[in-house]
């Protein structure tokens, strides 16, 4: 009996990697024993500085600075996590921000520089809403993923030992704070915090609708060693991505799954407006055009030295035009 390629993959508890995770989907010769019981941060953090894992769903920004910076990583452009971040943007009530362009000159509180959605929102909030990021004083809470040297003219410094940046805000100690999530004071209802963007879905709806973008927050990276040595897994490893993701969307047009009252009527109208599959993987236009804004932001904001290619960036996965559609007797 043949033995199969052991890896193991960290990523997060998702919907869209559930047939991986319980076996009902499996890359051709390989095993996988995949790692779900971890944060975000914790994940990114052993990957880039430990190695730890095989397979690992990785931030886009921190993976950029790690290629640039010669670390032995590779990526299959899966894309497990996205997420339109105009209503991550939390402001202190009192500080008389009333638009975006009131946070020049400000403090800005982010848990690291380089987080993906960090690198996002800042991108958007200079291109879009003439926010340069570098009229705005930055206070990291986090050790980033990736050490790196601010540029020269970058306003970067730390918060104080043992404080948090969404603890600081509240408080006026920052005027405004991007966050990956929501952060305590506005899911507990404290008054001396709100969202920028009030009605941040309609601003995320047109920021699609003019952009075509979906933002990629995670990539799929896999450990140079792994591809050296078995060149033929990462696009197995794709391939399962994709079956697992398939199996997801049949399971999910199920209203039944989930205890929402109108979850077909939600399910129904992100289809309308983003098409039928927002997580779309491989490298097709609209990958492309998401990917390298990403590499011009981080390009523009200081963190690699030059805007890499797709091609340094991601494998190829392909099989051939017409090859792999069909299995034939």
């Amino acid at each position: 009996m043949s033995r199969k390629l052991t890896l193991t993959l960290a990523c997060g508890d998702y919907e869209i990697v559930r047939a991986l995770r319980d076996g009902s989907v499996a890359p051709d010769g390989i095993e996988l024993n995949v790692l779900t019981d971890m944060d975000s941060t914790t994940r990114h953090w052993r990957m880039l500085r430990n190695s730890e894992f095989d397979v690992c769903e990785l931030s886009l920004s921190s993976y950029l600075i790690a290629k640039a910076t010669g670390r032995p990583f590779a990526s299959i452009p899966v894309f497990l996590h996205r997420r339109f971040r105009h209503g991550f943007v939390f402001v202190n009530s009192a500080a008389g921000i009333k638009s975006p362009r009131d946070l020049i000159g400000r403090k800005v509180g982010v848990k690291t520089y380089q987080a993906t959605a960090i690198l996002w929102m800042r991108g958007i909030l200079e291109h879009d809403h003439g926010v340069p990021h570098r009229e705005v004083e930055w206070v990291s809470e986090l050790d980033e993923d990736v050490e790196f040297t601010p540029p020269p003219g970058l306003r970067l410094v730390k918060a104080p030992a043992g404080r948090s940046v969404e603890a600081m805000l509240p408080t006026g100690e920052v005027a405004a704070v991007l966050s990956p999530d929501l952060i305590d004071p506005f899911v507990e209802g404290d008054p001396r915090v709100r969202r920028l963007f009030e009605d941040h879905k309609a601003v995320e709806i047109d920021y699609f609708k003019r952009t075509g973008i979906f933002p990629i927050m995670h990539v799929t990276a896999i450990r140079q060693e792994i591809v050296d040595r078995y060149p033929w897994a990462p696009i197995n490893l794709q391939r399962a991505f994709e079956a697992a993701k398939r199996a997801a969307y049949r399971r999910l047009e199920n209203p039944r799954i989930v205890p929402l009252a109108w979850y077909r009527e939600a399910w129904e109208e992100q289809q309308a407006l983003l098409g039928p599959d927002p997580w779309v993987y491989g490298l097709g236009d609209q990958n492309r055009k998401n990917i390298e804004t990403a590499v011009g932001y981080s390009h523009e904001q200081g963190m690699i030295d030059r805007r890499l290619t797709i091609e340094e960036l991601f494998l190829t996965a392909g099989e051939g035009r017409g090859r792999g559609e069909r299995k034939r007797i």
